[in-house]
């Protein structure tokens, strides 16, 4: 119980997500910012995993190698959508031989090139479902769930929403991350309504440094419903063309989005890092925990 013994530390966790990378270079790139991440004492990383399980295997291979050759600890992402109860217990086995103890267990997006793919025949129809499959399994995992403090894109009815979470919850989840937002009204509320619904566990806060803005359009389309506040958008606009002068409004927004979060007692951080160390280490370092 490692990760979620840090999680329920009086002092707020600090944590950074991955991607697997598309080819040995960007691997060895990736170990590379690991590392470098690494000096900051994180208490945990994150692997995600493609839409479909399409990286099913290169995020196990990312997983293996920051296990083996750093002493974070780390978490690989795993979706349901197009899984067979089979094939989720041989990957749970092969987790459990790499000596992982921690997933997060996610719904998942279709397949990127299946757009009407049907989901009537998965063995797994929620998240929920999952969540269950990996607490019955012999292999002791901590199970980390999504939150979403902007809204789930696919409920819009909140109450109904929060209802299927405390499902999800209630399944056997030991954590919550959350999606990307960036007003932190959202993650307050959000984390109230856990509160209504009898839900007491650690809520990590997921926070997506912006750099650049190509970046927050491409955001703004893969996050649907992405909400960036007018403070945001007005230090983003008074940086004009200047890309250095953009990045550095982006950073200095995260930092104070962070150290709120902070002095409001979040059970953590988790940043995206889009594989990057730079920006990541300049909003980590400038935090007073």
């Amino acid at each position: 119980m490692e990760i979620l013994s840090s999680l329920k530390a009086s002092r707020p966790t600090l944590s950074f997500e991955f991607f697997p990378p598309k080819n040995e270079k960007g691997s060895e790139e990736l170990l590379e910012t690991v590392h470098e991440l690494g000096k900051l004492d994180p208490a945990f990383v994150s692997v995600t995993y493609g839409a479909g399980g399409t990286t099913r295997e290169r995020t196990r291979e990312v997983v293996q190698r920051i296990i083996k050759d750093t002493c974070v600890p780390t978490i690989p992402h795993l979706t349901c959508i197009g899984h067979s109860t089979e094939e989720m217990q041989e990957i749970l086995d092969q987790y459990a031989e790499d000596r992982v103890g921690t997933i997060l267990a996610l719904r998942g997006d279709p397949p990127h090139d299946q757009p009407n793919y049907d989901r009537s025949n998965d063995d797994f129809k929620y998240a929920s479902d999952l969540v269950s499959f990996i607490s019955k399994h012999s292999h002791d995992f901590e199970i980390g769930v999504a939150g979403f403090p902007e809204g789930h894109p696919a409920t819009q009815n909140r109450l109904i929403e929060m209802d299927h979470f405390k499902a999800k919850v209630d399944a056997g989840a030991d954590y919550i991350c959350t999606q990307l937002f960036f007003d932190n009204h959202d993650f307050f509320d959000y984390r109230e309504r856990c509160s209504l619904q009898g839900i007491d566990l650690p809520i990590v806060a997921g926070i997506m440094p912006i750099t650049t803005l190509s970046g927050m359009k491409r955001m703004a389309d893969l996050a649907a419903g992405s909400r960036f506040p007018a403070k945001l958008l007005k230090a983003l606009h008074e940086a004009g063309d200047d890309a250095q002068a953009i990045r550095q409004a982006g950073i200095d927004y995260a930092i104070t989005q962070c150290q709120e979060l902070i002095d409001q007692g979040v059970s953590g951080l988790h940043l995206y890092t889009l594989n990057k160390s730079s920006a990541t280490r300049e909003i980590a370092s400038a935090l007073s925990f």
